[in-house]
């Protein structure tokens, strides 16, 4: 069983002088190891992405510009919302949670996933997903 979608907090290495780093590790702040990575960026405001849930993929979320603010929802009908507008934090997606984003035009989404890029992973009806199939 996979846990809730939840805040993830890297750690934030530095200072206003220098700036910052922040570190993604498996087994330390990321609960899978990473097989894809991705990100988006100019999407306008009015978009909303995402808009499907995985049967087997994990993802990691980040803003690591600007803002995102991640819906979701379990086949059992709980919403959860994560606003992300600070590059140290991620919100953890675990399989079969459907999910929403919406962009301020600034930002930078980094998505790291359990998974290749596979097609059928997808779950793209809302229907199809609150009936579990």
């Amino acid at each position: 069983m996979f846990p809730k979608p939840h805040l993830i907090e890297f750690p934030k290495v530095g200072d206003p002088s220098q700036g910052y780093i922040s570190i993604a590790e498996f087994d330390k702040n990321l609960p899978f190891v990473v097989k894809r990575t991705f990100w988006t960026y100019y999407t306008p405001e009015s978009v909303v992405r995402g808009r499907h849930a995985h049967h087997a993929t994990e993802q990691v979320l980040i803003a690591v510009s600007g803002r995102i603010i991640v819906n979701t929802e379990s086949r059992e009908g709980e919403v959860l919302t994560f606003v992300l507008d600070h590059p140290h934090q991620g919100v953890y997606i675990p399989p079969t949670a459907w999910h929403t984003m919406v962009y301020s035009h600034s930002a930078v989404q980094l998505v790291f996933a359990s998974t290749p890029y596979i097609p059928e992973d997808y779950i793209r009806d809302f229907e199809e997903f609150k009936n579990g199939r």
